[in-house]
């Protein structure tokens, strides 16, 4: 693997894993009031167009990379506009044991 390949490798590796922290933490806790849904939109939006625009090349890397990132970031997107109830449904199917609040009422 040359330098280029391997530089990539991992950009691609640290992109996908970057967004899987934050959809397990909303698996786990059932919140999401702290994102922010425009920021969602953008960022689900330009994974398409790095899809798109890998397709027109023919680029593998850049399309499987790219979708990976846009299914991870359309999850948040979508629990962040779910209404608590189907919310807790997803996150139930998911993860049926979600994450205790600490006493007090302050969220971890």
């Amino acid at each position: 693997m040359d330098a280029a390949a391997f530089v990539g490798t991992l950009a691609a590796l640290a992109s996908i894993a970057s967004f899987t922290p934050q959809a397990w933490k909303i698996i786990k806790s059932r919140h999401t009031d702290d994102l922010s849904a425009g920021a969602y939109v953008l960022t689900c939006s330009g994974f398409t167009l790095w899809t798109i625009y890998g397709f027109y090349l023919g680029a593998w890397p850049v399309i499987v990379t790219n979708a990976v990132c846009l299914v991870l970031a359309g999850f948040i997107l979508t629990m962040k506009l779910l209404p608590q109830r189907k919310k807790n449904k997803v996150a139930d199917a998911l993860d049926p044991h979600p994450q205790k609040k600490p006493a007090g009422g302050q969220r971890a």
